[in-house]
């Protein structure tokens, strides 16, 4: 198997796009896209955050006999919401985080409201 079909076959079964892929890894959509049809290959910074970002090791990718981590990853909550927090520009991020400990902060504000009535 290619680098370009491996590189395809990580990126397919995570149904990620090929531009949530390039801007994870800082590169554009094209690059990546000559990548896959084995039109260029990756310098050697990108195929290190590509297979960071894949969680694979460099022989895998570039298509020796090396370790795929991965085989299916879970289809859990927790899995999509990592998945959309990988697809985040930094400001998305923030901005998650933010709203994530408003809504954490909000409970634990409400648990110990009730909390204090209860003992009324």
């Amino acid at each position: 198997m290619s680098m370009g079909d491996r590189l395809r076959q990580l990126r397919l079964e995570r149904h990620l796009s090929q531009e949530e892929v390039a801007r994870q890894v800082g590169i554009t959509r094209s690059a990546y896209s000559h990548y896959e049809i084995n039109n260029r290959h990756p310098v050697y910074d990108t195929l290190i955050k590509l297979a960071q970002y894949f969680n694979v090791s460099l022989d895998y990718i570039i298509g020796g006999g090396g370790t795929k981590r991965i085989e299916h990853p879970p289809e859990t909550q927790e899995y999509k919401i990592l998945e959309l927090f990988k697809s985040m520009d930094q400001e998305q991020r923030q901005l998650s985080i933010g709203l994530l400990l408003g809504i954490v902060e909000g409970e634990r504000t409400k648990s110990v409201r009730s909390g204090v009535a209860k003992s009324k």
